[in-house]
């Protein structure tokens, strides 16, 4: 008996945190192609996958390969964003299925939506005529389909009246078709009045997005020059090209005004996509980008990895925010990876941010990206001045934190009628509690670290960990009573501070852990840019881009805080940090000023900012980074170990740095105890990784961890390719 033809098979990429693809039939009368959808048997369960090329023959052992259980009416991943995970994987050692993972938010398990029910004139008028039911009827008499819960508020009736017609057939009810996720944005609906140097950048972003083709700009403009009017022309040449812009913004409260101010440049807000979308908006918004119905998406990192179905332009708003890189997970960088899609997908890519990463500057100076300067504030308005606090010689009485100099500067302001900003990036009311007693530190029973005093919640918190517990009434060592004091100053205290020295004045408190609600929060910031707040007390929820024009002092209570803690970007982050908050006064009215209170005034970030010289600054630090090969000169890779006892950890950590492979492009550093050293319960140590800047450091890491001792018992590692952070 002849052989029967061997089925043909497929590799199908599964989204699970594993990096092979896997073989499957495809049973007679199955059309499969690389990218399509698909339901596949995997172990118990049957999971949704994607196609990802063509199976290799196995003689012998087609038989025992399981088939492909359905093909799904999804549209297909294409190639360019297939390509896009391959690449994302390779780099960042993630597996290939947990990037795969990201693409896949289409919402499959959610059920059928409901229906929506409309209602429109059908038959004769009722026979019982009431006021009510004759608002309903001259509501519809121009014979349109509406809303069946429209209608009733239009009407100013209860549902029961139009239920009522319906159920005597005066009424019909329509299936209603569901609510576009965006509508289509004009791209001629209020063009704006530019200067001339916001007339030539707009001109050059727009010749770049009708040219097409890979490109990156770097939109380099001061604050409050007026970036996202000019970048949002290349958008409006990518939408009369019919093309899909994605616009990535770090935050998603820096999306309130900025929803607003794409309304008026383009007559309707673009579709959003962010961690606060309900599931059911989340799969209709994927849906609608994939068909090619959604023309703009602006939304968080995560938005880089939906599928669009005809991408022509990224901008990356802010692009040196450190909230663009993912840590959990796969661990990516999103400007880096908007850059590589943009490289992939072979359309122009704009950076904005008035403050360049240190990365991008270089780049920009080397002629990588092409970079094109908005040197002045729109509409005539002046940089604000800076000026030093020395707390040395002129610093706050003791258990205060506010300098006498900035007090008198935020009366003055609040007697002309303006806004004054206090900025403290610490959260909560004090960073440590201590018995006065027997100086007994409040500590978390899970990491290393100091509880934080809540007083809005009434808790002392961990930070890392998420720990909570009440203030006890007595010290657990001592048995004081009363005993506990706050050390330093959060912003909760500040709050408190405020109040007795400008009893008169509307305090709003704006941090991440007070937020009750995404709405919430938007709505407090319109509060603020309409004024009816005095005085913002904030952390770098403050510092993202927002618009408050009747803001014109910002004192920086510790512009020290970020420069002590070892971490090779933080002068950078400093620098980017207080930039962006000082920038935030004297946008519209008046001349803006920022007093950095600070124990070191001679510092060169402090010096950068007070002299308004950030090439001075970009100029040390690059110098910097070049003489110790930190990126952009050089690669950087960051190893931490984890497990529950220490000893283990570290063991494992020596073990890992023996087998590592001997090359002399490469330096492994460590094993080293995190500054953190106990997140959890876990005891942590890191190993860092340097290699020059052409070094292919992924494929390093990638030979050296498949020759890794094995992982026993509970220890567990995690690698990070271009690490943010270092603690």
């Amino acid at each position: 008996m002849p052989n029967s033809p061997a089925k043909r098979t497929v590799d199908v990429l599964v989204p699970v945190a594993l990096d092979q693809a896997y073989s499957y039939r495809v049973p007679a009368g199955m059309e499969l192609n690389a990218g399509d959808f698909v339901r596949v048997p995997l172990g118990p369960r049957v999971c949704t996958a994607v196609v990802w090329g063509e199976g290799t023959a196995r003689p012998g052992l087609d038989n025992r390969l399981k088939d492909v259980e359905d093909k799904l009416d999804i549209p297909p991943l294409k190639s360019e964003l297939r390509e896009f995970v391959d690449w994302v994987a390779r780099y960042t050692l993630a597996p290939r299925g947990m990037v795969l993972r990201m693409t896949m938010r289409m919402g499959e398990h959610l059920g059928p939506a409901r229906e929506r029910v409309g209602v429109r004139l059908a038959g004769p008028p009722p026979a019982r005529k009431t006021p009510a039911r004759a608002r309903v009827l001259a509501l519809l008499a121009d014979g349109l389909t509406r809303a069946k819960a429209d209608a009733a508020q239009e009407a100013g009736v209860s549902a029961g009246v139009i239920d009522g017609l319906v159920d005597e057939g005066t009424l019909e009810t329509v299936v209603l078709p569901p609510d576009p996720v965006a509508s289509a944005p004009d791209p001629d609906f209020a063009k704006p009045e530019f200067s001339l140097a916001q007339l030539a950048a707009a001109d050059a972003l727009r010749v770049a997005a009708a040219q097409g083709g890979y490109t990156v700009s770097l939109l380099d403009g001061v604050t409050g020059s007026g970036k996202t009017e000019v970048y949002f022309e290349a958008v409006a040449e990518n939408i009369r090209r019919k093309r899909q812009t994605l616009i990535l913004m770090p935050e998603i409260a820096l999306t309130a005004q900025f929803l607003n101010r794409f309304s008026e440049r383009f007559g309707t807000r673009p579709a959003e996509w962010h961690s606060q979308l309900s599931p059911r908006k989340r799969a209709r918004t994927w849906a609608a980008v994939a068909a090619g119905e959604v023309s703009v998406v602006v939304g968080a990192r995560s938005a880089l990895f939906l599928p669009y179905a005809d991408l022509g332009l990224i901008v990356v708003d802010e692009e040196h925010d450190p909230a663009y890189k993912q840590d959990e997970g796969a661990s990516y960088h999103a400007r880096d990876m908007a850059v590589v899609r943009g490289s992939i997908e072979k359309v122009p890519v704009i950076l904005a941010s008035a403050t360049p990463s240190v990365e991008s500057e270089v780049n920009a100076r080397r002629g990588r990206y092409r970079r094109i300067q908005l040197p002045e504030r729109f509409g005539g308005a002046h940089l604000p001045s800076i000026d030093a606090i020395d707390l040395r010689n002129e610093g706050p009485p003791r258990g205060r934190f506010i300098a006498p100099r900035l007090a008198e500067a935020v009366r003055d302001v609040l007697a002309r009628k303006e806004q004054a900003l206090l900025f403290l990036n610490r959260r909560g009311y004090a960073p440590l509690t201590l018995c006065r007693a027997c100086g007994f530190r409040m500590q978390c029973p899970n990491c290393d670290a100091w509880l934080v005093d809540h007083r809005f919640r009434k808790r002392l918190v961990c930070h890392h960990c998420g720990f909570a517990k009440p203030m006890p009434e007595e010290c657990p060592n001592c048995h004081e009573v009363e005993s506990f004091v706050a050390c330093g100053p959060g912003v909760e205290r500040l709050e408190h501070e405020a109040a007795e020295l400008f009893p008169e004045a509307r305090i709003l408190v704006l941090s991440s852990d007070m937020v009750e609600s995404f709405e919430r929060l938007r709505s407090e910031l319109e509060d603020v840019a309409e004024g009816r707040f005095d005085i913002v007390i904030g952390t770098q929820l403050v510092a993202k881009g927002h618009h408050f024009p009747k803001l014109n002092l910002v004192g920086i209570v510790d512009a020290d805080l970020g420069l002590g803690n070892g971490d090779p970007r933080a002068a950078e982050r400093t620098f980017q940090l207080l930039h962006q908050v000082t920038g935030r006064a004297g946008r519209e009215e008046g001349r803006g000023i920022g007093f950095l209170q600070t124990h070191q005034p001679e510092h060169p970030v402090m010096r950068a900012l007070i002299l308004g010289d950030r090439e001075a600054f970009y100029k040390n630090e690059i110098e910097l980074r070049e003489r110790t090969l930190y990126p952009p000169f050089g690669r950087l890779a960051s190893i931490v170990i984890t497990a529950n006892e220490r000893h283990e950890a570290e063991g494992y950590g020596r073990a890992l740095v023996a087998c590592a492979p001997r090359d002399e492009n490469v330096k492994v550093l460590g094993p080293a105890e995190a500054p953190v050293a106990v997140v959890r319960g876990r005891h942590r140590f890191r190993l860092l990784v340097k290699a020059l800047r052409a070094y292919d450091l992924s494929a390093y890491l990638r030979e050296w961890l498949v020759n890794a001792p094995k992982v026993r018992g509970n220890v567990r590692y995690s690698v990070d390719v271009d690490p943010q952070s270092f603690f």
